[in-house]
This record gives C-alpha cells, structure tokens and sequence, in this order.
C-alpha cells in the first residue's frame, strides 16, 4: 500500500481528498498546522472512514519539524495543499504569503529529494491565467498577470517545480490547475468551513440561506454574459479530490518530468444561476442585491477539460445543483461550522 503524505490536509479540499485516497487503498499521513483548520475534521474523518489517520501538528515551512514526519513514515508521495489561500487578505499581508507558501513549497522539495520522495501533487490554480478572457482556458492558454499576491504565489511555485525538476531529472511532478470548488462531503460531516465573514460565494450564500447573514450582494449585474452576472467553472470538491487520486496513479504510470492539467467542469454557471440553484435547494428566496462590479473581477473564466479527460481519465460528475445541495445539507449540519481545536 502506498503511503500519502497530504499536507493541510486538514483544510477543505485536503480533507475531501483524504477520503478518496482512503476509499481508493492508500494509506494517508496528515501535516497540518491547524492555521486555518480546525482538530476536529481528524474526529470526522474518522468517522466517514472508520479509522484514524496519523496526523502532525507541524508548519510545513519547518524544516526540521517537517522532518519528523519524512523519518517516521515511508512516504511514496505528496499532494501539498498547505498555504495561505485568502485573495483578499494577500493585498494586504503579501509578504506572509510570499514567505508561507513559497516557503513551504521549498521545505517540502528539500526534504522529498532528501528521502527519495519522487512523486509530488500541486495545488495550484487557474488563478494563474490572469486577466485573459480567452476562454475556456487550456493548460496551454498563455499564463497572464496575476491580480493578487495569491496568485502570484502559484505562478511562482509552478515555475520553481519546472526548475526543481530539471535538477532533480528523475522527479515526477503533476501540478493542477482547479477552478471554484464547491459542495461538501454527501455525509454531511465536512465541508468549507471559513474563519470569519465568508470571501467565497457558495459559503456567503450558505450563511444568509441559513440565517447566519443578512443578505449577498451580487457585485455586478452588467458583464456582457447572458444574465449580466460573472460566469464561473464551479467544480464539486469530492470531483477535486477524485481528480488528485488520479493525478498520483498518472504519475505511478508515467516517466518523470512536469505534467499539467486543470480540473473543472468545463462549464461556466453565472452568479444568478448559482443563486437559483441554491434557492431550489434549500426551498426559500435567498436574500441578494446587486452592487458595482468589483476590481479584478473578469466576466467569464471556465475550464478546457479535453487533456485531463483525455490523459488523467478525469471527468466531473457532479452538477451544479448537487453543488448546492450538497452545500446545504453541510450548512443545515453544522451551522456554526466546526467547533474550536
């Protein structure tokens, strides 16, 4: 059996990601510094699984903790999550994520060459297209200007991998580019659990169905789409978590090197139509107004899926109204979210 190490695999999709591997025979080891995660996701996955999992309580920026877990375990590969992810809160603190998640990039390489660690899974982002609106964007549409720090975070990891693995020839590294996850576990155990006011829509629109807040404000109304509103790839977290399964058997059956794919639906769902789906789901009118488009908001961004269909054998299979409701049955669960470590 071979041996996953995910780390932040106590966030969202890391822990969705934890129970494919699980469900498809590997066995899974956790590091994750609980900085925007919470102890009690190890207690639901082992509920959905029926067994526990070895977890580390370590910043993956320490080498020498991150250590620990390389010499305890014989890790066959890694799936690396952990990183800050807030696009809004990397305008303002961009040096704590330059120095976090390019950092903890770095201190994963060093120590993957230094245990003969040979397979490594990114997550990275469709972020790094940038402005362009020349959909649907291939894994070869050119890489753009990044908007945020975040953003710049990823452009700059995947272009320190290529580097890393032109030094290290025997190096098998697969980096994905994901769309919006969306949706929850259908267990109804985890799901996106963000610390504070919501920056993500499906989380925002979860909290006022639920009475948590007050209303959505819909930024923009008038984006030359069908409805007026921004046309986004929503893609179900539990087909994310498939898609980081597939890319480690792709790299157990390739030769070493750098392969690239996104993973969404390949289908773009506008904000109206998001609300809509939501609004079936949960069976009440969401509150929402419209307000000024935002900055650095583009009118349509969706995936081309033809390579990781063709290569990975990767498709999704959920629809936007499993999205939802999906999202609902989490939100109805836990509505304060998780309880505190």
């Amino acid at each position: 059996m071979s041996t996953v190490l995910v780390t932040g695999g106590n966030g969202y999709i890391g822990s969705h990601t934890v129970i494919s591997l699980f469900e498809n025979g590997y066995d899974v080891v956790i590091a994750d510094n609980l900085a925007n995660s919470k102890m009690e996701v190890q207690r639901r996955l082992e509920k959905i699984c029926g067994r526990s999992f070895k977890f580390y309580n370590v910043d993956c920026c320490d080498e020498e903790a991150l250590s620990v877990v390389f010499e305890e375990n014989k890790i066959d590969a890694v799936i690396h999550f952990a990183g800050l992810k807030a696009v809004g809160e990397s305008v303002t603190i961009p040096l704590d994520y330059y120095s976090n998640n390019i950092g903890s990039m770095i201190t994963v390489c060093r120590l993957m060459k230094k245990y003969g660690v040979r397979e490594l899974v990114f997550s990275s982002s469709a972020t790094v297209y940038g402005m362009s609106e020349d959909v649907p964007f291939t894994e070869e549409s050119p890489l753009g200007v990044c908007t945020n720090p975040y953003g710049w975070t990823k452009w700059m990891i995947e272009q320190i991998l290529r580097d890393f693995s032109k030094a290290e020839p025997d190096m098998k590294i697969c980096l994905l580019r994901y769309f919006n996850p969306v949706g929850a576990h259908e267990s109804g155990l985890i799901g996106e659990d963000p610390r504070g006011i919501p920056n993500n829509l499906f989380p925002y629109i979860s909290k006022v169905a639920g009475g948590t807040l007050e209303k959505l404000t819909v930024f923009g109304d008038d984006y030359p789409t069908p409805d007026g509103t921004c046309l986004r790839d929503y893609i179900h977290v539990c087909d994310l978590a498939d898609g980081h399964v597939k890319a480690i058997q792709y790299l157990d059956s390739h030769d070493s090197g750098v392969c690239l794919f996104n993973l969404g639906t390949g289908k773009g769902t506008s904000v109206k139509e998001a609300i809509a789906a939501f609004e079936k789901a949960c069976g009440h009118p969401i509150n929402h107004v419209f307000g000024p488009r935002r900055p650095g908001d583009i009118a349509v961004c969706y995936a081309s899926t033809e390579k990781a269909e063709k290569e990975l054998g990767f498709k999704a299979r959920y629809t936007i109204d499993d999205m939802c409701s999906s999202c609902w049955k989490w939100q109805t669960m836990n509505p304060e979210g998780l309880s505190d470590n």
